[in-house]
C-alpha cells in the first residue's frame, strides 16, 4: 500500500500556487474544466486527496512537451489527474499509468473517458512490480516502445525496485522522476523508521552508486506541502 504524506501548507505557498495559476493556467485554458472536473470526481469517489498539486502536473507536461516525449509510464494512478495532464497538454503523448487499487483504476478510467483520452491514457489494473516487469519484457522483446519519462508515485518502500525497472524501459536521455522523497524533511531525520521515509532514502542512496543513473533531489513547496523530488536521466 502506499504511504500517504499529511499535507500542512503554508498559506503563502498555497496563495503563490492560485495566484500563478490564475495568469500561467487560466480557467479558459482547453483542458482547465476537465482536469476540476477529475479532482471532483475523484472526491465524489471517496479517493485520498493526494494527486500532483495543478503546478506539479503542469511541470510534468511541459517537461514531456520540451523533451518531445511520444511514450510516459506513470506508476501510481490514483484517480488519473497526472495523467490527464500529461495526456491533455501533449497531444502527441500515449501514456501507460499503473494502478494497483481495482476501485481507483475504474474511477481513473471514467475521468479519462470523460476527458476524451481513452485512446492516449492507458491504466493497467496491477501490483506496479507485477506490471513493470511485464512491461520490461514487451519492451525487450520490441512489442512495446522505449518510454521517454517515467512519473513514479505510489508505495514508497517500492521506489527503487521502480527505479531498477524503469531504467531498462527508458531511452538515453529519458528522465524518471519519483514524487514524495523529502517528506517534510523526514528523509534526513535521524531515527525515523516510516516505511515511506526509508523507502526514499534507499532510492536516493542507491541511485547515485547506479551506473548510468544521474539524480538530484529537488525540494518543493507550494499547495502540497513541503516535499520533493528525485529527478533521474538514463544516459
Amino acid at each position: 500500500m502506499a504511504t500517504h504524506t499529511r499535507h500542512t501548507p503554508s498559506p503563502t505557498w498555497s496563495s503563490v500556487d492560485a495566484y500563478a495559476l490564475t495568469h500561467t493556467h487560466p480557467a479558459t485554458r482547453p483542458n482547465a474544466a476537465i482536469l476540476a472536473q477529475t479532482l471532483a470526481a475523484s472526491a465524489a469517489a471517496g479517493l485520498p486527496e493526494i494527486s500532483v498539486s495543478a503546478a506539479q502536473g503542469k511541470f510534468l507536461a511541459l517537461h514531456c512537451r520540451a523533451a518531445r516525449v511520444t511514450r510516459a509510464l506513470e506508476v501510481g494512478t490514483l484517480g488519473g489527474y497526472s495523467a490527464i495532464w500529461l495526456a491533455s497538454e501533449n497531444p502527441g503523448l500515449h501514456v501507460t499509468s499503473v494502478e494497483v487499487n481495482p476501485v481507483h483504476a475504474e474511477v481513473a478510467r471514467g475521468n479519462v473517458k470523460a476527458a476524451g483520452l481513452e485512446g492516449r491514457v492507458e491504466v493497467v489494473l496491477g501490483s506496479g512490480v507485477d506490471v513493470l516487469g511485464r512491461l520490461k519484457g514487451e519492451v525487450e522483446r520490441g512489442e512495446r516502445e522505449r518510454f521517454g519519462f517515467v512519473f513514479v508515485d505510489a508505495d514508497k518502500e517500492n521506489n527503487w525496485e521502480y527505479v531498477k525497472l524503469a531504467k531498462k524501459m527508458v531511452g538515453s536521455g529519458g528522465v524518471i522522476c519519483v514524487d514524495n522523497i523529502v517528506r517534510r524533511g523526514k528523509l534526513v531525520e535521524e531515527g525515523s523508521q516510516e516505511a515511506g521515509v526509508l523507502g526514499s532514502r534507499r532510492v536516493v542512496e542507491n541511485v547515485g552508486r547506479e551506473e548510468g543513473l544521474d539524480a538530484v533531489v529537488l525540494q518543493t513547496v507550494g499547495e502540497k506541502s513541503y516535499d520533493g523530488w528525485l529527478w533521474i536521466v538514463v544516459e
